[in-house]
């Protein structure tokens, strides 16, 4: 199963929306704040939660380099 490159390049554009983190692309999110949303009742039930918890599985599969690549090719 191949991911869907569009949503990959979504999850290197978007900025998140609100919090310590406001501003920052979702794929520089630490892992240790999607962490946290895991554990304090999940992610939201939004297209941001959806974003939130793919970027969450990319890092905790050891996949960070797909999302670094792409934010290099972007630049």
């Amino acid at each position: 199963m191949q991911p869907d490159p569009k949503i990959l390049q979504q999850l290197v554009k978007q900025k998140m929306p609100f919090g310590k983190y406001k501003g920052e692309p979702l794929s520089d999110l630490p892992i240790g704040y999607l962490e946290w949303f895991k554990r304090n009742g999940g992610f939201p039930n939004s297209k941001l939660g959806e974003m939130l918890e793919n970027v969450y599985v990319i890092k905790l599969n050891g996949l960070e380099k797909i999302l670094k690549r792409l934010k290099k090719d972007r630049m």
